[in-house]
């Protein structure tokens, strides 16, 4: 099946359509695998350094608060007991690791269905190059008002560009991204894809199934 996407030259102008390789963008989008990556993803990203204060650790507590008897409050034995102000918490957060694991085959599955089910639904595009003199937000800007984007849009870049980062970064719907560095939560945050020409060969040298064939 031949998988193709829109191709456009430096300055946003349309030169017809471009073959996207069948190993990374002709996957058959498998949801279970992308849902369990995303989460995965998501659990990675958090810290687990939330923490408070059992009865143990909190400060004070060493007299009684007030008499056994005769003052018609509850028989507390000390200021640090949960039902107190300013007590300890009972079964509150401790630092702990959310990290999860995940094969990197699956991982790579999920990333293909993920670019596979935008070039199903027709948002992925491909440009020859970026040409930028110098940083310029507004250069940025035109080109994509060019290319017809109207959304949130992800740029994939073969390798670091201080120019066309720099251009780039001030847009609030626009997000530049490596190829190698590629990932399911931005794919999912951004509507459309657009793909520097070059990337598109290191996307197939990361993400497709031959890669662990090859390495055997």
């Amino acid at each position: 099946m031949t998988v193709q996407a829109p191709y456009f030259d430096a300055l946003g102008e349309r030169n017809g359509e471009v073959d996207l390789p069948e190993a990374i963008f002709a996957e058959q989008p498998n949801v279970p695998v992308m849902h369990q990556a995303y989460l995965r993803q998501l659990a990675n990203a958090r810290q687990g350094t939330a923490s408070t204060k059992t009865r143990k650790d909190v400060r004070g507590g060493g007299a009684k608060p007030y008499r056994q008897k005769g003052t018609g409050r509850a028989r507390h034995g000390s200021i640090r007991e949960p039902s107190m102000k300013g007590g300890g918490k009972v079964f509150g957060p401790k630092p702990r690791d959310f990290s999860q694991r995940m094969p990197k085959q699956m991982r790579r599955l999920a990333l293909r269905s993920a670019l596979s089910q935008k070039a199903i639904d027709g948002q992925v595009r491909v440009i020859e190059s970026f040409v930028f003199d110098e940083p310029k937000t507004s250069q940025a800007s035109e080109l994509l008002d060019a290319i017809g984007f109207d959304n949130t849009t992800l740029v994939v870049l073969p390798a670091p560009n201080y120019t066309v980062s720099r251009s780039f970064e001030n847009l609030a719907h626009a997000k530049i991204v490596l190829a190698r560095n590629l990932n399911l939560r931005d794919l999912f945050s951004h509507r459309y894809l657009l793909l520097s020409k070059d990337a598109i060969e290191l996307l197939e040298e990361n993400f497709s199934p031959r890669v662990k064939a090859a390495a055997e």
